[in-house]
């Protein structure tokens, strides 16, 4: 039986705003922009389908640009990877994330590149993903 935490279970554990801190990816790169938090959140609805933790807290998203155009849209850039190259949505999962971002507001074309180097590892994880998970390092 493999017990995990959900999200609930750990905001009660940690409080609300702690949760927040403490869903970050320790390496993500991320921009200072008007979209960012809305990008975030549509992100975040995205999960592995083997693991029980959204794309962005399980740290496969390592880096994203946003980039205004005059027209007052915004092309979305986000290089991510998967836990490993042997994963059955990998073909999928990229579609899946420029899904999640495309119809925002404000947002123009999404380009989602799958990236190897480096390669993921738990160490990547947020601190609530490690939590739900019930890995402890």
């Amino acid at each position: 039986m493999e017990h995990v935490a959900d999200e609930n279970m750990v905001k009660n554990a940690v409080g609300e705003e702690e949760f927040d801190t403490l869903s970050e990816p320790p390496d993500v790169d991320t921009p200072d922009h008007v979209l960012w938090p809305v990008i975030r959140a549509a992100i975040k609805e995205i999960y592995d389908p083997e693991i029980p933790v959204n794309v962005y807290e399980l740290g496969l998203i390592y880096k994203v640009e946003i980039k205004d155009h005059e027209d007052g849209d915004a092309d979305v850039e986000i290089k991510m990877t998967l836990t490993s190259p042997g994963c059955p949505v990998a073909q999928e999962m990229p579609g899946w994330v420029q899904g999640a971002v495309l119809p925002l507001d404000g947002v123009g074309e999404v380009d989602v590149e799958i990236i190897w180097d480096p390669i993921w590892d738990p160490s990547k994880m947020s601190e609530t993903a490690k939590m739900q998970l019930n890995m402890f390092m």
